[in-house]
Parts: structure tokens; C-alpha cells; sequence
């Protein structure tokens, strides 16, 4: 591609999808940024499926028309698992999802437990079977729907403290199972729970579990990914800052900007 300014263009419904830019960053750190946050229909979690899969490709179509993308990653779980095949059918370029990181966490695993964190959308959709079907046969998945976790990622990145007893109320859904004071892996389902690894680790610790509990997610295998579909293509030797574009209010968007700063995301518009 000879457009040095073409961006990648990542989505997701909040601010949970930093946590991929980041790893992208890492691999790319001068390829130009469009993150793009569908705040207008946050949460997708407690929307249905045809509701999350029209809003996704009708977004996906309008940014893709305004700033024609090279790439564009749905950093979004449960967008994935919903839409990216329909975003790949109708868009023109190389479409990247999020799914649950079931594979790496079942191979760290030695217990044989691995918990899984995700909106309620996420964990009941049969893509996930599938992927505990392939790739944890003869392990324990546990799944709970832990949305409040989405709402506090939000809240520590507008500068808040979120309550801790998010983070309990979490960790105790999965212990609470079957086989939970065994689990040594979690899977974080959710782009936004990243952003809470610490807090959630915390509270595992609280619950006794083994010290080699893990928390495991996505973002690395994505950003391999875009660097293998990017082979070749090049970008401007500077980084510029990168676009936030959203549905939402921008006012209400304000308190997010210091750390979007750490992002290299100086300027925010709407669509």
C-alpha cells in the first residue's frame, strides 16, 4: 500500500479496546491509529445478537467510507463473537477479531482449571463451545458474566476509583463453581478487563488462589496478527497522534482525555 497516512482502525463500543492498541503500538509504533467507540450503544454485553451485529457492520461501513482503513481490528469480544463474519463479508478490507484466549490459557493451565470473565453475550455465544470444544477438551471451564466490569474500566480510566466489590463479586462467581479453588488461569473475555487486571488479581489473591494464578487475554495474539496481515506495507517514519472517534457525547468524553494522552490519541471527534 503506498499510503504512508492510511490508518488501522480499531473499534470497540467503549474504552476497553486501549488495551489492544497498546500491544499494537508495541509492534507498529508509528503506524497511524483511528480508534473508534460506539459509546452511542454501550454496553453490547446486554444487547442481542442482531442488535450487536447491525450496529457493528453499519459502523464498521460508515468509518470505513470516512477514513478508509488498511486494517480494522474489532477489539471487542463481544463483537467478535457476534459480527466479524458478517464485517468480513462486507467490507474491502483485512477484518482482525478478539476472541476468548481459551487455547493459550488451556495450555498454560496445570491444574486443568481455567475460568473465564466475560459479558453475558460472550460467554453464552457457541463460538465459545467451539473453542472449549478444540481447544480445552479434558480441562474445566468455568464461565460468569461479569458486566459491572466493563462500567468499572470506564470508571478507572476517567479518573475514578471503582468499588472494590466489582472486582470480589467477579473473582467469587468463578470460585464459587465446581473445581474454582483450583483454577489457575483466568481468561479476561472482555477487551475493558485488561484495564483491571490489577484489581482483579487482587481480589483472586484475596480468595486464597494458588500464587501462579494468571490472567489471561487476547491483545498479544492480536497484534501479531495485524503484523503478519501488514507484512510489507509501510508507514510514515513519525508517529502521528491518533483520532478517537465516537457516537457519544463529547462533552461527556473529557474526563477520558489524560489518558488517551498516554495512547497518543491527542484529538477526539464524532461520527
Amino acid at each position: 500500500m503506498d499510503n504512508f497516512d492510511a490508518p488501522i482502525l480499531i473499534f470497540d463500543s467503549g474504552i476497553g479496546g486501549l488495551s489492544v492498541l497498546a500491544k499494537i503500538r508495541v509492534a507498529l509504533p508509528t503506524a497511524p491509529i483511528v480508534y473508534s467507540a460506539d459509546y452511542a450503544g454501550l454496553p453490547y454485553g446486554q444487547k442481542s445478537e442482531m442488535e450487536v451485529a447491525t450496529r457493528v457492520c453499519a459502523f464498521l461501513g460508515r468509518l470505513s467510507e470516512r477514513y478508509r482503513p488498511r486494517l480494522i481490528v474489532i477489539a471487542c469480544n463481544t463483537a467478535s463473537t457476534i459480527a466479524l463474519s458478517h464485517a468480513r463479508a462486507v467490507l474491502g478490507v483485512p477484518v482482525v477479531g478478539t476472541v476468548p484466549a481459551i487455547k493459550p490459557a488451556a495450555e498454560q493451565s496445570r491444574t486443568g482449571v481455567i475460568g473465564l470473565l466475560g459479558t453475558s453475550a460472550t460467554i453464552r455465544q457457541a463460538y465459545v463451545d467451539r473453542l472449549e470444544t478444540e481447544f480445552a477438551r479434558g480441562k474445566t471451564l468455568l464461565r460468569h458474566a461479569a458486566p459491572d466490569l466493563v462500567e468499572a474500566a470506564e470508571a478507572k480510566l476517567r479518573g475514578e476509583t471503582p468499588d472494590p466489590a466489582i472486582f470480589d463479586h467477579a473473582i467469587e462467581g468463578l470460585v464459587s463453581q465446581a473445581g474454582g479453588e483450583r483454577m489457575d488461569r483466568i481468561v479476561l473475555g472482555c477487551t475493558h478487563f485488561p484495564l483491571v487486571a490489577d484489581e482483579l488479581h487482587r481480589a483472586a489473591m484475596a480468595q486464597r488462589l494458588t500464587p501462579d494464578l494468571e490472567l489471561v487475554d487476547g491483545s498479544d495474539g492480536i497484534a501479531r496478527r495485524v503484523v503478519h496481515l501488514l507484512n510489507g506495507q509501510t508507514f510514515s517514519a513519525n508517529a502521528a497522534a491518533g483520532l478517537f472517534v465516537t457516537t457519544g457525547n463529547l462533552i461527556q468524553l473529557k474526563p477520558y482525555g489524560p489518558q488517551l494522552l498516554q495512547y497518543n490519541i491527542a484529538n477526539i471527534a464524532s461520527l
